[in-house]
């Protein structure tokens, strides 16, 4: 292809950047189309996402219009090789502008999919070629990475999710086949306030200072006047798309042994898993092997955090692989396993009540390696102080609404140890997130752990943890809550590398 002049691609690129380009010809569109998939395909894997506005099916007559990757929901499991570079061309047919995150891969912050970092937005009727090296092995996935505010039908309140599995060098255990299952609420709506059930999380150790704090400051905003905060409540529950009763059940024989890598794929809920009669075998969490898998009745996952797990098939019948909620699992967050040779009506039986610790798939010793800085972070909420909806801060900054790339709150050293220590002043679980890098989870509840790698961990209300990492991904690096209303308003911040 002949290359544009100078000004005019510098004009089509600042058009793709403030995503005007819609409002282009369809020739002048065209151009910006092949221009931006011009660039050179690698030797390696060819891959195509298109986002679009689409009509999901998620039960009989039950129709929902979200944008998909793909037409359909969850998107195209990708399957990569690590270290074989791959191309990605990613096609915006939408209205709006959008972005694509490589949710725990170490890639650069061009390719990593968060403005926040300068990844550059892909505007709408536009596209967008990436070319990266996938890296590390193990479950990660990709989705939108835009900011939602108050338009439940933006960010991760839409169907733009999807999976992706990168080969490793060795097998995580002994297994007969796979099965990826992404869980996802539709049809969205606010609601006014509303608890969180935090009773699952082991060790559950408040801290009186945090609590005493929060709590305060809360009964302050209501003796004011102040509502409680937006929430965000939903009517359709799914798992790959399909209202419990009405997917594809998930087919096995006596004497398998089925790994399930699972991811929750909401905007804003933490959900749990369990299957009647079979334990779930963990073997890697964030898609990173853990060091001592252990067996559990329940799974739980915060908003972005993936469980690869090994279950027996040992127990026929035809069971309700479901939520824990009755409400959630009444309203479609199951899936149906079927024996080969038994039929009739999927059975749920509750499972007995279980604690989430990380710290079962954790060495018990602390970290043997001592941070370079550790750096301290306070998480406090602020009552429905923006327009109705809470606003978050960190160390009583909250992330400014109007601007992509603020100044970074730590500049970094290529190559030190950073441990973030955290203290939760809300009564809310916050699913923290550090993009482009691995962390060490090195003390939860005040109680210390080693050996544990994820990107995504949850803390839990009034509560402590510390997690390490290195820095060894140049770059602007953003930390934040993987709540999509959290981070909307506010819960991030941004690392840079001196």
């Amino acid at each position: 292809m002949q290359l544009l002049p100078a000004s005019r691609r510098s004009f089509l690129k600042s058009l793709a950047m403030t995503g005007a380009a819609g409002l282009l010809p369809s020739s002048a569109r065209s151009l910006l189309l092949q221009e931006n998939l011009s660039g050179p395909v690698t030797t390696g894997q060819h891959e195509s996402l298109r986002i679009a506005v689409t009509p999901l099916e998620i039960a009989p007559n039950r129709i929902v219009s979200v944008a998909t990757y793909n037409g359909g929901f969850p998107g195209p499991l990708l399957r990569f090789k690590e270290g074989r570079p791959v191309t990605v061309d990613v096609v915006n047919d939408t209205e709006a502008p959008e972005l694509l995150h490589w949710h725990g891969q170490a890639v650069p912050v061009e390719v990593d999919g968060a403005a926040e970092e300068g990844s550059p937005f892909i505007a709408p009727h536009s596209s967008r070629r990436i070319v990266f090296t996938p890296r590390p092995a193990g479950f990660r996935f990709y989705h939108t990475h835009v900011r939602a505010g108050a338009d439940l039908s933006a960010g991760q309140y839409s169907g733009l999710v999807g999976p992706v599995y990168i080969e490793p060098a060795h097998d995580q255990g002994s297994y007969d086949r796979e099965v990826f299952l992404t869980l996802k609420e539709f049809e969205p709506s606010f609601s006014r306030g509303g608890d969180m059930d935090m009773d699952f999380l082991s060790p559950a150790t408040v801290v009186p200072e945090l609590k005493q704090r929060g709590e305060a400051a809360m009964n302050a905003s209501l003796a004011k006047g102040m509502p409680h905060g937006f929430e965000v409540g939903y009517a359709s529950f799914t798992i790959n798309g399909r209202m419990l009763g009405h997917g594809e059940p998930v087919r096995v024989k006596r004497g398998e042994r089925v790994l399930f890598h699972i991811l929750n794929g909401s905007a804003t809920e933490i959900r749990s898993l369990a299957l009647p009669g079979h334990l779930f075998r963990v073997v890697a969490l964030d898609g990173n092997p853990v060091p001592v898998p252990a067996s559990v009745p329940v799974l739980w996952l915060g908003t972005a955090e993936r469980i690869s797990a090994i279950v027996e098939m040992n127990h026929p019948g035809v069971w309700i692989m479901g939520d824990l909620a009755d409400d959630d699992r009444h309203h479609g967050m199951g899936i149906v396993v079927e024996y080969a040779g038994q039929s009739g009506r999927p059975q749920w039986i509750a499972p007995p009540k279980a604690r989430w610790s990380y710290a079962r798939f954790a060495n018990p010793e602390a970290a043997a390696a001592a941070p370079d800085e550790t750096i301290e972070m306070t998480f406090v909420k602020e009552n429905a102080a923006d327009a109705g909806f809470n606003r978050w801060t960190i160390n009583g900054v909250a992330y400014p609404d109007a601007q992509m790339m603020a100044a970074p709150s730590h500049r970094l050293k290529q190559g030190s140890r950073y441990r973030i220590r955290m203290h939760n002043q809300s009564d809310d679980i916050h699913p923290v997130h550090l993009h482009r890098h691995s962390f060490e989870l090195t003390r939860y509840g005040g109680q210390s752990m080693s050996g544990l790698m994820k990107d995504v961990v949850m803390l839990g209300g009034y509560q402590e943890a510390e997690i390490d990492f290195v820095a060894d991904n140049p770059g602007m690096t953003l930390f934040h809550c993987h709540q999509q209303l959290h981070m909307d308003f506010g819960f991030m911040t941004l690392f840079d590398y001196a």
